[in-house]
């Protein structure tokens, strides 16, 4: 191979192996931060409608979040997030939705993460 056609490749390469490295670190999944997930809630003033620490809410309305497991806290926002524009997934509540379009994904991981880290009156039927 000529030297400038071989300094080419070499680069392709190069180029090739830092987009992979990218595309890797962009896959890695975002650990959950309890603390940030209380400061959001806070900011959020989630407690207006579901209570005290989450777990005393204002109506029987409102659920009890506080002890929540974390996925299932996180796919509700989600959902909310999505709204009715797909029947299939989204859920259809005005303030629920508008509380939580400004949020990320990571950002309502941590609020499900601060959820579940909560004591509540939560019961596992067995």
């Amino acid at each position: 191979m000529k030297k400038p056609q071989l300094a080419l490749h070499t680069m392709f390469k190069a180029v090739c192996a830092a987009a992979a490295c990218l595309g890797l670190a962009a896959n890695v999944a975002h650990a959950a931060d309890a603390g940030n997930g209380k400061v959001l809630a806070d900011a959020h003033n989630c407690a207006a409608c579901h209570g005290v620490n989450l777990n005393k809410p204002v109506s029987p309305e409102y659920p009890k979040l506080a002890g929540q497991h974390a996925d299932y806290i996180y796919w509700a926002l989600r959902q909310y997030q999505m709204g009715n524009g797909n029947p299939h997934f989204g859920r259809n509540n005005a303030i629920m939705q508008a509380q939580v379009q400004s949020l990320s994904q990571g950002d309502m991981k941590d609020i499900a993460a601060y959820v579940e880290s909560l004591s509540g009156d939560l019961v596992q039927k067995k």
